[in-house]
Order: structure tokens, then C-alpha cells, then sequence
């Protein structure tokens, strides 16, 4: 979720938290403490990461990638993930949009 080394923060720890309040509508979306940031799950599958500085990811492949990357969002790492932009996250029905995407990807 960060990088080798690196802490949680509380802005990790706060915006994990927010997200999942965001998405109390879908149900059954935890968070969970995870290698300096938080992994988000959905019924036991992860399709989220906080970073350890607070930045929120969803999981994408190649169904979603581009509506993603015209929205602003860039890759974390190596890994399956993109940011989710302040667009997205300051609106609720297109950040739920976004959100049961990701939830179907990681169900793959």
C-alpha cells in the first residue's frame, strides 16, 4: 500500500474510514490495516487501497481502464490500481459507479 518502510498515517487512517462511510449505501465494504495503508474489501474481496499517505485507489482492468485514466487517475506501481481522482470522490453516485466496477473485478 506504500512504499517499503514507510508508516500509516492518520491521513491514511481517516481517509480509509471516509471511503468506507462514502460507501455505506453499497454495504458490507470494511477496511483493513494492510502493509502501512488499508486495504478496502467488499464482502471479503479487496478492490480498494489507501496509501499510507491517505490517497484511495480502485482496482481496474482492462473493462474500466480507460474510463479511469480520461478521468485523471494513474496507476499505483506495479499493482492493479488507480487513484480514484477529487472529481470521483466529491461525487457520491459516480464514485459508487466507480466503486461496483472495481467490486466486480476483484470477484473475477
Amino acid at each position: 500500500m506504500g512504499a517499503k518502510g514507510d508508516k500509516m498515517t492518520n491521513d491514511s487512517v481517516l481517509a480509509a474510514e471516509l471511503l468506507v462511510q462514502k460507501l455505506e449505501s453499497i454495504g458490507a465494504v470494511t477496511a483493513k490495516k494492510m502493509f502501512g495503508g488499508h486495504g478496502v474489501f467488499h464482502e471479503g474481496k479487496m478492490f480498494g487501497i489507501v496509501d499510507s499517505k491517505g490517497a484511495a485507489y480502485l482496482k481496474a482492468d482492462d473493462t474500466i481502464l480507460e474510463i479511469f485514466e480520461k478521468a485523471g487517475a494513474h496507476k499505483h506501481g506495479k499493482m492493479p490500481y488507480y487513484s480514484i481522482p477529487e472529481s470521483v470522490l466529491n461525487n457520491h453516485e459516480l464514485l459508487i459507479e466507480w466503486v461496483e466496477k472495481s467490486i466486480k473485478i476483484s470477484k473475477k
